[in-house]
């Protein structure tokens, strides 16, 4: 899978895990084509993973966070809007806009933006006129 791919992938679904397993596809798994056991640092394509899931990270129409149940989520641009309109659905840490910020040292830190500080102007009026079952309906069954 190359990232554009990927994100295609994740534009299509809408919300994906990016490496945990649960109700959500996970874009780790569909980059290797296979359910992972374990972590996928140990898998054979694991610095594949490691690379391409970092290039998704990097695009602008993806939020990073960690909205299902506290793991890394990435939600495409499109469905923002429904998120913010069931925000005060979900702990506002896991609305929390993360960004992995790599030293040269190998050592890393997050950088975090807390919502709703990240959310544009346009998603804010798009969010206020939708409906909160429409919301839910957009985001699917692991909504909250």
């Amino acid at each position: 899978m190359t990232t554009a791919q990927a994100l295609a992938y994740v534009c299509s679904h809408g919300v994906v895990l990016e490496s945990a397993s649960g109700p959500l596809p996970s874009l780790a798994a569909a980059i290797v084509g296979e359910p992972i056991r374990g972590s996928w640092w140990g898998h054979p394509q694991g610095q594949q993973i490691f690379q391409i899931t970092r290039a998704v990270r990097k695009s602008k129409s993806i939020l990073v966070c960690r909205l299902f149940k506290g793991k890394v989520t990435l939600v495409h641009q499109r469905l923002w809007p429904a998120v913010v309109r069931v925000a005060d659905r979900f702990p506002s840490t896991h609305l929390t806009w993360i960004v992995e910020i790599h030293a040269t040292a190998g050592h890393h830190r997050v950088e975090e933006t807390p919502f709703p500080d990240w959310v544009p102007a346009r998603v804010l009026t798009q969010a206020a006129s939708l409906s909160e079952q429409k919301a839910q309906r957009a985001l699917g069954r692991w909504g909250p």
